[in-house]
């Protein structure tokens, strides 16, 4: 992965991944070369039925699996998620693939493909002449695909919203955040550099490909944007290499982000909780 330019945060994701696989095994008492269908599916059956650990929560934070009745957005649950699930076993299934091409062992691998490798997307360049093949079928212990709910916002909560705040530099980032479609991660890292109101874009970088993609945006966004500017005025340093997003207080910004002495805000990839089957 890492001679593929897999970003950091996926070579992290994969390796607690394959952390929880080896301390299942160890747990009980099996070599990771000699793992079995039975081992994977335990380690399926437990990842389905054993709780996260317990996180420090705030005291009107949602109960968890609840859903927002304005967004319809679910808190996460109590038990790991159908795709995280799913994420684990084609991490595994790809770790035992990697030494079964390279180093001819294991000769089995614990979590079979269901079809074949071409089958994996059937319907692509499809002839609209032929009608579409059902793809093939799940493999072995892997989790249903779930279905996406569609998420949305009643216009008048949504002004309700951008009513309530206090801030331009608030104002300024929702604008940006509802007409990009961007990241918050990736408005917070702009530079003043990628900042073009003569053409309506702003330039972020991805989070997963770490690419510059320029995104066009609306119009009451950079002025929002340009009305935060005024306000930061001789406090904050300019430049094309100047973060947009800054705050008076070069250490606690007013929405209680941590930032650092030159008023960026720090990245930090998503993480998630070390599985300990002990």
């Amino acid at each position: 992965m890492l001679a593929d330019d897999a970003s950091p945060a996926s070579l992290r994701a994969y390796a607690y991944e394959l952390l929880a696989w080896v301390r299942f095994l160890r747990a009980v008492d099996v070599p990771w070369y000699l793992a079995s269908r039975v081992e994977a599916r335990d380690f399926a059956l437990w990842l389905k039925t054993t709780k996260k650990p317990p996180r420090q929560r705030r005291s009107d934070a949602p109960a968890p699996g609840s859903v927002n009745p304005i967004t319809g957005k679910a808190a996460p649950g109590e038990n790991y998620a159908a795709r995280t699930r799913r994420h684990a076993r084609a991490v595994i299934r790809s770790f035992y693939e990697y030494h079964r091409e390279t180093h001819g062992r294991p000769l089995i691998n614990s979590f079979p493909q269901g079809g074949a490798a071409e089958e994996s997307t059937p319907n692509a360049h499809h002839n609209p002449m032929q009608p579409f093949r059902r793809p093939a079928r799940r493999g072995t212990y892997q989790p249903k695909e779930p279905m996406p709910t569609p998420r949305i916002i009643p216009d008048q909560a949504f002004n309700d919203l951008f009513a309530a705040l206090k801030y331009n530099r608030h104002r300024a980032l929702i604008a940006f955040y509802i007409s990009t479609g961007a990241r918050a991660s990736e408005l917070l890292g702009v530079e003043q550099g990628l900042i073009a109101p003569e053409d309506q874009t702003i330039g972020v970088v991805r989070k997963g490909s770490q690419i510059l993609q320029h995104l066009p945006s609306s119009a009451d966004a950079f002025v929002w944007l340009r009305l935060y500017q005024q306000e930061l005025r001789g406090m904050a340093p300019q430049g094309p290499d100047g973060a947009v997003v800054v705050d008076a207080s070069p250490a606690l910004s007013p929405t209680g982000v941590r930032r650092g002495p030159d008023g960026r805000h720090p990245r930090q990839p998503a993480s998630r909780c070390e599985l300990d089957p002990a």
